[in-house]
């Protein structure tokens, strides 16, 4: 009997230690560089087990949730439209640290295919004796110079995490808030709590491994002439294009695709990384 209390009470302190948890991070933006004043925010998840940490949208799961039950109930034509325009994202990215090799995978879509690549640049940051308190958290200041920007964050050492929302980590505690000088962009922690599991993501289209730079060099394409970047094999190959409902005419589908993904170029014109 008392080697079964034994066996159980490991098991409890395995499955609690094992568990993922989830800090929602308010992100503040102002993705377009013709209109400083239309400001985007929502929310983002950083889940962090003891193996690794994600960053993606919370709108990602929610539009992926909307994807599945679509394609079960009918595919294209059972596409609410209306609710998948309430779950656009600036945030169409992901963003996985690998806590045993220190490595961070960037993961985003260019036309139908998602491109991946490791970081390649170093977080060097100075780390400052300041201190304030934001919500809770004690926490201390830091600065650096990444993606053409400058940063400075506020970590805590109240929680047994080092990490952050984005690309940022590697200081000695969890960022609580960390934000650009221009005012552009910025992460606030706004609360955390445990989930069972990191959630299981749809990726449609291929998955194409490159070098950041060549990421670069793509994303450039894709935002110069998204079209010609879509039909000339440029991100895996010509895409589809997705009916929903009715008998359109395909030269008006792709005169609205075109203008739809001009207009989501535009709305980006000025991304968190600026080099």
């Amino acid at each position: 009997m008392k080697k079964i209390g034994i066996f159980v009470l490991s098991l409890f302190i395995h499955t609690f230690f094992a568990q993922t948890n989830r800090f929602v991070y308010q992100v503040t933006m102002k993705p377009d560089a013709s209109n400083k004043n239309d400001i985007k925010t929502e929310n983002a998840y950083l889940d962090i087990s003891p193996e690794k940490s994600m960053f993606y949208s919370e709108n990602r799961i929610k539009r992926d949730s909307v994807i599945k039950s679509a394609m079960q109930s009918g595919g294209a034509r059972g596409f609410n439209r209306e609710q998948m325009e309430g779950l656009r994202s600036n945030i169409n990215y992901s963003i996985e640290k690998d806590k045993k090799t220190q490595k961070t995978t960037f993961k985003d879509r260019i036309g139908r295919d998602v491109y991946t690549y490791e970081e390649d640049r170093p977080l060097n940051w100075k780390i400052l004796s300041e201190t304030r308190k934001i919500g809770e958290y004690k926490v201390q200041k830091a600065e650096t110079d990444f993606g053409g920007r400058k940063w400075t964050a506020w970590f805590t050492t109240e929680l047994p995490y080092q990490d952050g929302p984005y690309k940022f980590g590697g200081l000695p505690g969890l960022i609580v808030k960390v934000e650009d000088d221009k005012g552009e962009y910025s992460f606030d922690l706004m609360k955390n709590y445990k989930i069972a599991d990191f959630p299981a993501m749809n990726q449609f289209g291929n998955t194409i491994k490159v070098k950041r730079t060549d990421y670069v060099k793509q994303q450039k394409k894709f935002m110069e002439d998204p079209m010609s970047f879509m039909t000339q094999g440029g991100g895996g190959g010509p895409q589809p294009p997705m009916r929903i409902g009715g008998n359109s005419n395909p030269g008006d589908m792709r005169k609205r695709m075109e203008e739809r993904i001009k207009e989501e170029a535009k709305r980006n014109s000025n991304p968190i990384e600026l080099q």
